[in-house]
């Protein structure tokens, strides 16, 4: 995370408290709320759908609920996050390459979901089997070698990240794959389950699987 990151969530979490204190009630902030006022709207706190998960921790519950609001609005998210100066996503034309470039005509032309995706534990066990042995063994790929479930219908996979925003856009961008093959599963709204576990890796530091039916 970096200084600005660090800084924007200090600040957010000073503001929550100081909500809470002067209402009594406790003051649920969006993880996308430092890019946009608006993503705090009851329309997208509503897609928080892991928040009572107890099986999940809280960055792989923000990793569902940031996709839940991608699939809701792409064309806030390409705004706010994406093609907002002031955001540490942001990068000038000329910086652009083509897989980042691609990501903003899909995301202009990108239709809302009309279902937010649901946890799912069985998908969590498959998920989160398969990041813990990749992890230890430095292992990168789909396969299953260590007896891991694999009940689900798609399966994207990140490396190098535990922040759970910094996961999405990865597998958004999908830098380098081609076939963009994890970026049309993250965005298909015919997927109406999920399944994540973010998990230390040997030689990338951190992998996260993501398990969609």
């Amino acid at each position: 995370m970096n200084r600005t990151k660090t800084i924007t969530t200090i600040l957010l979490l000073f503001l929550c408290f100081s909500l809470q204190a002067q209402t009594g009630r406790s003051i649920i902030l969006s993880p996308l709320s430092s890019f946009s006022d608006e993503w705090n709207k009851p329309v997208y706190l509503d897609l928080n759908t892991a928040r009572d998960s107890n099986y999940l921790t809280g960055m792989e519950k923000d990793v569902i609920w940031i996709l839940n609001m991608v699939r809701k609005n792409p064309q806030l998210f390409l705004r706010s996050v994406l093609l907002n100066p002031k955001s540490e996503f942001y990068k000038i034309p000329s910086a652009r390459n083509s897989y980042f470039t691609s990501l903003v005509k899909d995301l202009q032309n990108q239709k809302p979901s009309r279902k937010a995706l649901q946890p799912n534990r069985v998908l969590y066990q498959s998920a989160f089997c398969h990041a813990l042995n990749s992890g230890k063994e430095g292992f990168v790929g789909h396969d299953r070698k260590w007896g891991c479930r694999s009940s689900f219908s798609a399966e994207c996979i990140s490396y190098g990240f535990d922040d759970a925003l910094d996961i999405i856009i990865q597998l958004l961008v999908d830098d380098g794959v081609p076939s963009l093959g994890h970026r049309s599963i993250c965005l298909t709204a015919s997927y109406k389950e999920l399944g994540v576990s973010i998990q230390p890796h040997s030689l990338y530091s951190y992998n996260s699987v993501l398990d969609f039916y």
